[in-house]
């Protein structure tokens, strides 16, 4: 990456949050370091950073009502959530709210820094492979040139990096069953765990966004024992 990236984390226990900032910054990021949500949104004020490390369990507001907020308000910058160990209803509920990518405590800080660069790498167009391309997608269509959704009346609505990068492999390959595992590692350069939900949800929330009836899809729909088709619409 040419130039360089701004990173806020955000964490409450001040020695943590200390070591995080010290290694990012060694890693060549722009780093600074917020206690708290009310920290977060006074920065976010003034200007926007390419990604926040936001851990869940924060005093006062917490990470959930945050990670909402940041996705209403800036849709552009990318989130990685910080989870407590084995905390699946946190990873869900983190996905929910549109993060691009979870990491569980206690991580090896190598391992942050992989899904750090990967989630930045995603944020960042391919101009090259997709300038100019629209892809009618249910009742709206993909801009993948500026990453946004459109409506017919050309209402922009902004994806995360794994929600867009999600919707560019459908593009790619329409009425090709895809593989679930497939997509995860493609979207998030991780291999599926057990039980590993992150695509369903991703799909869940496309379709919200996407399909005239979400509850009975003809855009994005499942299929069983393999994963998603993507069935372009016929207009």
């Amino acid at each position: 990456m040419s130039d360089t990236k701004h990173i806020l984390v955000v964490e409450d226990e001040a020695i943590q949050r200390t070591m995080l900032v010290e290694y990012l910054t060694r890693q060549g990021f722009q780093t600074t370091g917020l206690p708290d949500g009310a920290a977060l949104r006074r920065v976010l004020q003034r200007n926007e950073p390419d990604l926040v490390l936001l851990d869940l369990g924060l005093p006062g507001e917490d990470g959930h009502s945050l990670a909402r907020w940041l996705r209403e308000n800036h849709a552009k910058v990318a989130v990685i959530m910080v989870t407590a160990a084995g905390s699946t209803v946190d990873r869900i509920i983190g996905l929910e709210t549109g993060a691009d990518d979870y990491i569980p405590k206690p991580f090896e800080p190598r391992e942050l820094l992989a899904r750090i660069k990967s989630v930045l790498r995603r944020a960042v167009p391919a101009a090259a492979q997709v300038t100019g391309a629209r892809v009618p997608m249910g009742r709206r269509v993909l801009d993948l040139e500026h990453r946004v959704l459109l409506d017919v009346d050309g209402v922009e609505e902004r994806l995360t990096a794994s929600e867009f990068e999600l919707l560019r492999l459908f593009a790619e390959n329409p009425n090709k069953p895809l593989n679930r595992e497939w997509l995860l590692e493609a979207t998030s350069h991780r291999e599926a765990e057990a039980f590993d939900r992150a695509i369903d949800l991703r799909i869940t929330r496309l379709r919200k966004k996407i399909e005239a009836d979400p509850a009975h899809p003809d855009t994005i729909r499942t299929v069983r024992g393999v994963g998603y088709v993507f069935v372009p619409p016929e207009w």
